[in-house]
């Protein structure tokens, strides 16, 4: 990651309300190649409808969205893919009686010359993209539902890289997922960012964004109370930009 390089999302004073109610109130916010930039705050805090403006799931009332140096208009969740922008959120949206390869290619089937679905395609391509995200995924003929959490954030994080995307929003990817499946998509996001990927990550567990991302962006109220990288601040900063709504950052 280097700030000398143009950003791959670059938001910039965007606000969205319900109902008279400032959900998001001007909020600014880059994320670079190769960058994971975490989202911080109490529910009703801002920052996923913040990434929903992004995913083209809400449209945003004012402000301007930013992709690779380019002004985007993002008013559907068709145009946030068009600008290589993939979301993967908490339930996953997985079809539990399929395997992972009709799982990876959903909706975007491979098929034959003659027309006809091209099983074993979508399983050599699925293969492929196992080896290079989580070479010990090996369940490639087992329904999903079969497999273990982290074992289906695999299939689901496949599916965005396979399909080129260079932005990945990833919300709460580890929530209720033991140790060693936390561990195993720590080691994903880690992977993800070193191909130059550029991660927006929503989590509740500060000791994890600590571990995982280069900034974090707390989020009170629907304002954005800072975005620090985490070698200049320490847990408790965070949790008093959380819980106070002040960024010890720019008091000191």
């Amino acid at each position: 990651m280097s700030k000398t390089q143009t950003p791959l999302v670059d938001i910039r004073e965007l606000s969205i309300s319900f109902g008279g109610i400032k959900a998001v109130d001007r909020v600014s916010l880059d994320l670079y190649p190769g960058e994971v930039v975490g989202l911080l705050g109490h529910n009703g805090a801002g920052k996923s409808t913040l990434i929903k403006m992004l995913s083209g799931a809400y449209q945003r009332d004012s402000g301007e969205i930013w992709i690779d140096g380019k002004k985007a208009d993002i008013r559907s969740p068709r145009d946030s893919r068009d600008h290589n922008i993939e979301t993967i959120y908490q339930t996953l949206a997985l079809a539990d009686n399929l395997d992972a390869a009709s799982n990876l290619f959903l909706g975007r089937e491979l098929t034959t010359p003659l027309g006809f679905v091209d099983d074993g395609a979508m399983e050599a391509e699925t293969r492929k993209i196992m080896a290079r995200l989580n070479p010990n995924f090996k369940k490639l003929k087992e329904p999903v539902s079969a497999l273990s959490g982290g074992q289906r954030q695999s299939v689901a994080i496949a599916r965005a890289v396979y399909f080129k995307a260079k932005i990945l929003i990833m919300d709460e990817p580890t929530a209720a997922l033991g140790v060693h499946e936390t561990k195993m998509v720590a080691d994903l996001i880690k992977e993800l960012k070193a191909q130059g990927l550029g991660i927006f990550l929503i989590s509740h567990d500060t000791r994890e964004m600590m571990e995982l991302c280069d900034r974090v962006a707390v989020m009170k109220n629907g304002q954005l109370i800072g975005a620090e990288r985490v070698e200049d601040v320490t847990e408790d900063d965070i949790l008093s930009m959380i819980i106070m709504g002040k960024n010890p950052k720019k008091a000191a």
